[in-house]
């Protein structure tokens, strides 16, 4: 049975009455591999030929990363699949690419291959068109590599984004460790400042746009996003063991081939939610909601949607 979801993220975030079609947006409360893989089914139509998932992998150790039995489960339906990563910018588990090997096996995904895709510095550019600051974006070289695009986002909070969803996981995640990473945070790749200095609020959610609608454009029709709610910590999963315990119930599962209706519907879910309050400061002192009207502005999807219960 479909209904209409919450709209509190559109209505704070737009300002306007939207008329017209709803993007899709399959959602269910159960939480297992079960499900991710049924929801997946739904939406994979376009899915074909070599297939990269995008996952954040997380630094050592990290308690609310996504349950590498439920990813091995998922991984086994999608034949010629991968999961892809880059490296980081900041200095840490994921460095280098001899560290993030070593992440890697510690956080145990070691059941498929992890291509981790500027793992020999190399990247390819990747044309923003019309970004609202960048003209193009170094990712890892190895992305051209594939034919789709799995998005498999843990989503929860950020110290800097407010919240991380499949946008955030691309506009980051696929960006090379050094130079990419280094145009999508607004920093000299040749001096890059203590990330406490690093630019925040709406330019640098415009910056994750530029470099997520990059990767969107690429892939066109062949990528699609996937949000798991469940241990919604209001620190990403790249602080490791230093992550806050999550203060608010698990949600669910949502899906779509839409990345804008997407991470509005669960930043939607997430305002609506009784026990939210932690996440919801974090993401308006961080102007977090600034990811969802950027995306609305350069026509990455749609803010209006249509929540499609499962069970």
């Amino acid at each position: 049975m479909a209904k209409q979801a919450p709209v509190v993220g559109s209505k704070n975030v737009t300002g306007e009455n939207y008329q017209g079609s709803a993007a899709k947006v399959y959602f269910t409360r159960k939480l297992d591999a079960e499900h991710l893989i049924k929801l997946y089914k739904l939406i994979n139509e376009n899915i074909f030929g070599k297939v990269a998932i995008k996952l954040h992998t997380g630094e050592k150790h990290g308690p609310n990363i996504l349950p590498r039995d439920w990813v091995k489960e998922f991984q086994a339906q999608i034949p010629n699949s991968a999961i892809v990563e880059c490296n980081t910018l900041y200095a840490g588990d994921r460095y280098t690419t001899e560290g993030h090997r070593e992440t890697l096996k510690v956080n145990g995904w070691t059941f498929c291959p992890v291509d981790i895709m500027d793992e020999d510095d190399k990247v390819v550019n990747l044309p923003v068109r019309d970004g609202f600051h960048l003209k193009e974006v170094a990712m890892g070289a190895h992305l051209t590599d594939y034919d789709s695009l799995i998005v498999l986002t843990h989503y929860k909070g950020h110290a800097m984004g407010g919240f991380g969803g499949s946008m955030k996981n691309i506009g980051i995640g696929n960006a090379s460790g050094h130079l990419g990473k280094a145009q999508v945070h607004g920093v000299d790749p040749d001096n890059v400042p203590d990330w406490t200095q690093w630019p925040d609020k709406e330019y640098f959610m415009e910056l994750m746009v530029d470099s997520a609608k990059a990767t969107c454009d690429y892939f066109g029709k062949h990528i699609i996003f996937i949000n798991v709610m469940r241990r919604i910590s209001v620190s990403c999963d790249c602080e490791g063991v230093a992550a806050a315990e999550p203060t608010m119930k698990d949600i669910g599962i949502a899906v779509s081939t839409d990345i804008l209706a997407v991470d509005q519907a669960c930043t939607d879910m997430i305002f609506a939610a009784h026990d939210s309050h932690d996440m919801k400061e974090r993401i308006e002192t961080r102007h977090g909601l600034r990811q969802l009207s950027a995306m609305a502005e350069k026509g990455m999807g749609n803010p209006q949607y249509e929540l499609i219960e499962v069970e």
